[in-house]
């Protein structure tokens, strides 16, 4: 499996499993076996998922040592601030029923993340966070962070997929070192992605499909991915992208299709700031 190493030279593998939206526990414990069963060893989950137990499980139940799987998981916008960070924190540990984290996120730009990063650099610090970071942070609040505390973050995942490919934040990001991580790799499926022509095109040439082609596409860019299934099949091959390379001209056309923006999520709308910061639960 492809890894890459992050500033702090931590290993993390390039290609990951996600389970965001798979709120069912046993269809979830599921999809994490069978994620692990297939070979992945990064999986990615968060407080406000739902589902840290049942990936907790499936982890536990599989066989394979804790520190052979690289866990990451997330504090939300609720918990932000020095002491709800800690307390959120222990809660993911118990649910993930582990003692430490490989790596942990702050999901959101809101709240009080000044008094999560506080927190998180203290964790890191003691041991129990192996590598910690960001999630959805721009350039304004990504820098802001940066300057404001001694630890810069290490991780920054965003929206990133061939409809948004980030290209001005990541060049701000390799600045500081700090390793992008692609959520929603398939764009959610928008913009008939799973039949874009380029990617088809491409993917005839392999003998993969356009899905394959974008996990291809990501990791020779050394960007972190998590794609997401709940099908066995699709699960599998997902997985299978290392036994081949996109040429140069392959990556050309790629980068041809980014729009410049996401598709998924405007950071910026106040509409967003609004449904994000209504999104409550029970951890």
């Amino acid at each position: 499996m492809e890894t890459v190493q992050l500033r702090n030279f931590v290993t993390i593998p390039l290609l990951g499993f996600g389970v965001f939206q798979i709120t069912d526990a046993s269809m979830c414990e599921r999809a994490v076996t069978e994620a692990l069963k297939t070979g992945y060893r990064l999986i990615d989950t968060a407080a406000c998922y739902g589902n840290e137990r049942a990936v907790g499980n499936a982890v536990r139940n599989s066989g394979i040592r804790r520190e052979d799987v690289f866990l990451v998981s997330k504090v939300w916008i609720q918990d932000t601030g020095y002491e709800q960070t800690k307390r959120s924190f222990e809660k993911t540990l118990n649910n993930l029923q582990t003692d430490y984290l490989d790596l942990y996120l702050i999901h959101m730009p809101y709240g009080d993340y000044h008094g999560s990063w506080r927190a998180m650099e203290e964790l890191y610090e003691e041991g129990r966070i192996k590598a910690i970071g960001v999630c959805n942070f721009l350039p304004d609040r990504l820098t802001d962070l940066i300057l404001s505390h001694r630890i810069a973050p290490m991780v920054n995942q965003m929206e990133l997929h061939p409809f948004c490919q980030q290209t001005e934040l990541r060049k701000l990001m390799a600045q500081y070192h700090i390793q992008p991580m692609a959520w929603a790799p398939f764009a959610e499926g928008q913009n008939q992605i799973f039949t874009n022509p380029v990617l088809s095109c491409i993917g005839k040439i392999y003998g993969k499909s356009p899905a394959q082609v974008i996990l291809r596409w990501l990791t020779q860019e050394k960007i972190v991915a998590i794609p997401k299934s709940v099908h066995a099949e699709r699960i599998r091959e997902n997985f299978a992208v290392e036994d081949f390379i996109l040429s140069e001209k392959d990556l050309q056309q790629i980068q041809k299709m980014d729009s410049g923006k996401g598709v998924i999520l405007n950071i910026t709308s106040l509409d967003e700031v609004y449904r994000l910061h209504n999104i409550r639960f029970e951890q």
